[in-house]
């Protein structure tokens, strides 16, 4: 049975993704705080320790894992520049020292769509980011979503039309589809994949790719 490590197993999609990675025979274990363990799914063992400090659960962190990395700042936001850097940066920078360390087999990281006009503070976080995984060394595939679509994320459906009609003008066209809206079965089909088919070097996966659940 292969084994995942998970950060953000409480969260949006890995709440989600735990038990879909379980009905495959995945042995998962989930990073939590202490008194949080009742939100991890029970399909995964829980790990104590805080996302900011990699010593904290570098025990729980296994040779061979695949490691899911989605702990972040929930709902991004223009204001919440200074918690990239303090939580998401950190976060990352312990994540993949901690998997590294540990001799993972891949290291799964979820990125975001750029160049972009907004989020720029995000955006800057989440290359930095990437850099460290690229430079690690590591086997990593990197999702590069824009929005994800799904319950409680609704209200983007209304650009629909708007995007459509970018993505048939050429001149609109590259843009429109590098920061094409996809859904959260989308991601999680593609972050499924990634578990299952490990990358050799550094896979890029972007809006068309996690669309087409690659």
């Amino acid at each position: 049975m292969r084994s995942v490590f998970i950060t953000g197993g409480t969260g949006y999609m890995g709440s989600r993704l735990i038990p879909m990675l379980a009905a495959g025979r995945y042995e998962i274990r989930g990073l939590v705080r202490p008194g949080s363990e009742g939100r991890l799914p029970a399909a995964a063992v829980p790990v104590f320790g805080d996302a900011l400090r990699g010593s904290s659960y570098a025990d729980g962190v296994y040779p061979g894992d695949t490691f899911v990395h989605l702990a972040a700042v929930p709902h991004p936001s223009p204001g919440k520049a200074r918690q990239f850097r303090e939580i998401d940066l950190v976060g990352t920078r312990e994540a993949v020292r901690v998997a590294k360390a540990a001799g993972i087999s891949h290291f799964v990281y979820v990125s975001v769509a750029h160049p972009a006009p907004a989020m720029q503070a995000y955006i800057a976080v989440r290359k930095e980011c990437e850099a460290m995984i690229c430079d690690s060394g590591m086997d990593a595939t990197i999702l590069r979503p824009w929005y994800v679509l799904g319950p409680g994320h609704w209200w983007p459906y209304a650009l629909l039309p708007i995007y459509k009609l970018a993505e048939a003008v050429p001149a609109t066209r590259a843009g429109a589809t590098r920061l094409g809206l996809v859904s959260l079965w989308q991601m999680l089909a593609t972050l499924q994949g990634a578990v299952e088919k490990p990358a050799k070097g550094i896979r890029i996966v972007d809006v068309a790719g996690i669309r087409a659940g690659a």
